[in-house]
C-alpha cells in the first residue's frame, strides 16, 4: 500500500542534524527536478527578500521563512515525519507508533511537496516554505512542473498495490494516477454530517478533515492492514469503525471515490 499525503505549512522550527544530502532522498528519479527547484528557490530568496515574499505568497510577518529558504543547503535537517507538524501529522502521531507500525509507515507513506516533489517520512530535509501552488519565475507553477518527472517515478513507487490518496487539491495537480494504477487508487474525503431542522447536511471542515485522515492512517498502520484494492480498503475501514460510502468508477482506469462520514468534530 502506498499512502499519498499532503505536507503541512506547520513545520518544526529548525533542523537538528546534518545538512541536506540530496542524493540520500528517496525516489532518486526526482533528483534532477529537485535540484532545479532548490537552485531557483535558494537563488530567489538570497537575492531579493521582497520579491521572494511576493512569489511565495508570504506576509511581512513571515519574512523569516525567506531566510530559511536562503539557507536550505546548509541548514540542519530532520526526518520528514518529524518536520511536518500540522493537524494531520499531529493526529497521525508517528512518534508514538510502536516499532512494527513505524516500519509500515516508513515503507508506505509518501509526502508530496512543492520543493521536493515527494519524500518518504524517513528522508532528512530542512525546514522550508514552498507550496505546490507557488509559481517560480524560471520553472512556472510547481504543480504543473512536477507532472513530467512524477509520471515515471510514481507508478514505480506504487508497485502493484493499493494507492490511498489523501492529498489536498493543490497537491493532486502534481500527479494524477492513470490507467491500471488509477484502477487501484482510492481518493478519500471526509464529510461532517449533522442534522439541521430535521435534515441531514454534510460539509467538509478543513481542520477536521485533516485530523480524521491522520487518525485513519494511524489506525491502518496500527492494525497492520494491507488492503490490496479499493474494495477491500472499504471493508477494512468499516471493520475499524469508520462509516464509509464508496463509489466505484464508472469506467475502467479511474480512481475510486470514498467518503468517510463523521458526526463529531474533534
Amino acid at each position: 500500500m502506498l499512502v499519498l499525503l499532503p505536507p503541512s505549512e506547520g513545520k518544526a522550527a529548525s533542523g537538528r542534524g546534518a545538512c541536506l544530502k540530496p542524493e540520500s532522498l528517496s525516489l532518486p528519479g526526482l533528483a534532477p527536478a529537485r535540484a532545479a527547484v532548490l537552485d531557483e528557490l535558494v537563488e530567489l530568496c538570497q537575492a531579493d527578500e521582497e520579491k521572494a515574499r511576493a512569489v511565495l505568497g508570504l506576509s511581512v510577518g513571515l519574512a523569516g521563512e525567506v531566510g530559511k529558504n536562503a539557507e536550505l543547503r546548509t541548514a540542519g535537517t530532520r526526518p520528514a515525519g518529524e518536520l511536518y507538524t500540522g493537524v494531520l501529522y499531529d493526529a497521525l502521531g508517528l512518534a508514538t507508533l510502536e516499532t512494527a507500525a513505524r516500519r509500515r509507515a516508513a515503507a508506505s507513506l509518501l509526502v508530496f511537496s512543492g520543493l521536493w516533489g515527494a519524500v518518504r517520512i524517513g528522508d532528512r530535509i530542512p525546514p522550508y516554505r514552498c507550496s505546490m501552488g507557488v509559481k517560480l519565475p524560471g520553472l512556472g507553477t510547481l504543480g504543473s512542473y512536477w507532472r513530467t518527472p512524477m509520471e515515471t517515478v510514481l507508478p514505480e513507487a506504487a508497485g502493484d498495490g493499493l494507492v490511498l490518496d489523501l492529498r489536498s487539491s493543490a497537491y493532486t495537480a502534481a500527479w494524477k494516477p492513470k490507467g491500471e494504477v488509477a484502477s487501484r487508487t482510492a481518493s478519500v474525503r471526509v464529510l461532517h454530517a449533522q442534522i439541521v431542522d430535521d435534515v441531514e447536511k454534510r460539509s467538509v471542515v478543513s481542520h477536521f478533515n485533516k485530523a480524521t485522515k491522520g487518525r485513519l492512517v494511524r489506525d491502518l498502520l496500527v492494525a497492520g492492514a494491507r488492503p490490496e484494492d479499493p474494495a477491500r480498503l472499504v471493508e477494512v475501514l468499516r471493520d475499524l469503525g469508520y462509516v464509509v460510502e464508496a463509489e466505484a468508477p464508472a469506467r475502467a482506469g479511474r480512481p475510486w471515490s470514498l467518503d468517510v462520514v463523521v458526526t463529531e468534530i474533534h
